[in-house]
């Protein structure tokens, strides 16, 4: 399959195609990225929505849920979840298509997993250029599952229109995910596994974090952040929760905010790439570099600290 006949079966919609462009995205290979750049012009359709969240509190399958009613809605979809990868090997460690296997012989339907390669805000450059592919071959919704780091993993806001924060009341993770940084990122909240005795009380709590943000928190742009219960497993509440994606975006569209937000996830993904690969470089540069080894053994006797070193570092690195 050559590049150019591989463009035009993804920008088709074939799924072969679509799975091929995002393993040579994956692999790093030179022809994916090339991919990426000839599709590009066709993408910016698709409705991309961020699950953030602790582990375990139902994000797979509240996923699954809504992918569902998505479908029975007519629309198309596309999954990424991204797991957590092996320090060794670099793979994803767990398998969390298997909460919608249900979805595997729906071919509106692509689902995806990927490792987060270390990415500590719980997205890796690959799992970003692998959302663009998906709204490239046509995916109405694109909804990617964050490997649920806790408190670090905001990357997703500068990668997604919605951001939605999932979390289970009685769970000592779910504290954690009340503090600032991640309370501020999301568009909608969802309390999954409401059935429990403590989610009035979770309620509360988030609102009274909420009210920490200012004079009227919960409006955000005009945009009054919902708290919705689900039980994903029976598919309580998800009817309700779509709603609330279809209002947020039509608030965004019409307030002029998501054309505003793409533009600044855009400014911060060109930043990310960048960075990342300026990283990969200099570590490639400095593998057997004497003078850094000496820089390191400087820094490992104490008789450097890390900060001048890297100024050293960076003052090598200019001439």
């Amino acid at each position: 399959m050559t590049a150019a006949s591989l463009a035009r079966r993804l920008l088709d919609g074939d799924r072969r195609a679509l799975a091929r462009a995002i393993s040579l995205v994956e692999d790093d290979r030179a022809e994916g990225w090339e991919l990426v750049k000839e599709v590009y012009p066709h993408t910016g359709n698709a409705a991309v929505v961020g699950f953030t969240g602790p582990p375990g509190v139902g994000k797979s399958t509240l996923i699954g849920a809504v992918t569902r009613l998505r479908r029975e809605q007519g629309r198309s979809v596309g999954v990424l979840s991204i797991d957590p990868s092996s320090p060794f090997t670099h793979g994803a460690l767990l398998g969390d298509r298997i909460r919608l296997a249900e979805h595997f012989t729906d071919t509106g339907v692509f689902i995806r997993s990927m490792a987060n390669r270390g990415a500590l805000g719980g997205l890796s450059e690959a799992a970003l250029q692998a959302a663009l592919l998906l709204d490239a071959a046509g995916r109405e919704d694109v909804f990617v599952e964050t490997v649920g780091v806790g408190q670090a993993e905001i990357d997703i806001i500068d990668h997604a229109d919605t951001i939605v924060l999932v979390l289970m009341p009685g769970s000592g993770d779910s504290i954690q995910a009340l503090k600032a940084g991640v309370m501020e990122i999301p568009d909608v909240i969802v309390i999954n596994k409401a059935d429990h005795p403590l989610t009035d009380t979770m309620v509360r709590e988030i609102r009274g974090v909420l009210s920490l943000a200012g004079e009227d928190p919960e409006h955000r742009g005009g945009w009054r952040v919902p708290i919705i219960r689900t039980e994903a497993g029976r598919g309580d509440g998800v009817a309700e929760l779509v709603e609330a994606l279809e209002a947020h975006r039509l608030h965004i569209r019409e307030a002029g905010q998501l054309a505003e937000r793409r533009s600044r996830n855009l400014r911060n993904e060109v930043l990310a790439i960048a960075a990342s690969r300026m990283r990969r470089r200099l570590e490639e540069e400095l593998g057997d570099d004497e003078r850094f080894q000496r820089l390191l053994e400087e820094v490992v006797q104490r008789r450097l600290d890390p900060a001048s070193a890297a100024t050293a570092l960076l003052a090598t690195q200019d001439r």
